[in-house]
């Protein structure tokens, strides 16, 4: 007969820094393991999968400047999804406003590629963020009038949204070359580089617009009363919030950060519209907003690491042919492990004597 039992009691005060810092830390390493583990069914040492993408992530100054370009879009994705998600509206769709954005941006280069770039630069960013934030209310308005679920609405969204880009690039704005692709941006309509490095000055985006995130969720109204009824919508409506001017709010400022991760794409990265743009930075958004809390600093540091996990996943298909699908398999270990992890933020494990 057993004398024990194990019960889970819920946590009265919120978990210190360091128990948070040490729980993550060890969910990722138990992923890593796990997913290192799977290297040895195709035949390749484990340590040696390992220090192969430690070094394609950060073992150079050549592997640390691709992780920022891969970490600016990541990051503004991750950005805009975490406001929705403050305030319990689901977006799941970062990946179609990031597209719309990107289209949005491409028709201004490609309609006044000649304007001054002092001129051309701001219209593709307001291009870019109106196609993202109009695309993003659509579910939101579907969720306040019609009652649809905004996971399902902005999940199928992503698909229109990519076959309309592709559409594009393979229809009217096909290059005379006869590639899918649009002709190169006018040098007006480019972001240029930070002196001889590959970055970007896109990175100075993110700076701005992650800082004045912080602020408008600490010191507005509006920050408020997202983080209010997110807590609890009944409380909130019951002080009289206007919860269903809130649900499209956040839902076309996430739209619009995703749109603009769009613009800094075409126009600093690849300076043009193609395809290959769409490599899931919306989709990984989610497991960066979640892993970071929703917090700006927190979405900053996981966007790089997690881009530096994309380009050394990249440095694993190069050097020992592993396929893509592994780094996504190796972003849901991450985040179910660091999930379950956090399940030991909240509770705690006691155990208590029969009676």
């Amino acid at each position: 007969m057993a004398f024990f039992e194990l019960r889970l009691a819920k946590r009265q005060e919120p978990s210190p820094l360091w128990r948070s810092a040490l729980v993550f830390t060890g969910a990722v390493i138990v992923a890593l393991g796990l997913s290192m583990l799977l290297l040895t069914v195709r035949d390749i040492a484990p340590l040696h999968g390992l220090q192969v993408l430690i070094m394609g992530a950060f073992g150079s100054g050549w592997a640390l400047q691709d992780c920022l370009l891969k970490a600016i879009p990541l990051f503004l994705c991750s950005l805009g999804v975490a406001i929705a998600f403050r305030l319990r509206i689901w977006n799941i769709g970062a990946e179609g406003q990031f597209s719309l954005g990107a289209i949005g941006a491409t028709w201004m280069a490609l309609s006044f590629g000649g304007a001054p770039k002092l001129l051309l630069l701001p219209l593709m960013i307001v291009a870019a963020c109106v196609s993202g934030g109009l695309w993003a209310m659509i579910p939101a308005l579907f969720r306040q009038w019609l009652g649809a679920n905004e996971i399902i609405v902005t999940l199928m969204l992503n698909y229109i949204g990519i076959l309309l880009l592709d559409f594009l690039v393979y229809g009217v704005w096909r290059d005379s070359s006869g590639f899918p692709m649009t002709a190169a941006f006018s040098d007006n309509a480019i972001i240029g580089p930070i002196g001889t490095s590959s970055v970007h000055w896109g990175i100075t985006h993110c700076l701005v617009l992650g800082l004045a995130c912080w602020i408008f969720f600490r010191s507005t109204r509006l920050g408020y009363e997202i983080k209010a009824c997110g807590d609890n919508v009944q409380t909130a409506r019951y002080a009289g919030m206007p919860y269903s001017f809130l649900v499209v709010l956040v839902m076309v400022l996430s739209g619009t950060l995703a749109g603009w991760a769009g613009f800094l794409e075409v126009s600093a990265t690849v300076h043009r519209l193609q395809p290959s743009i769409m490599v899931g930075y919306g989709f990984t958004a989610i497991v960066v907003a979640w892993l970071a809390r929703l917090n700006p600093a927190g979405i900053a540091l996981t966007s790089f690491l997690l881009a530096g996990l994309r380009a050394g996943v990249e440095n694993l298909q190069l050097d020992l042919q592993i396929p893509a699908a592994f780094g996504s398999i190796m972003e849901g270990l991450i985040l179910m492990t660091v999930l379950a992890g956090g399940f030991f933020l909240s509770y705690r494990i006691v155990l208590k004597r029969r009676a």
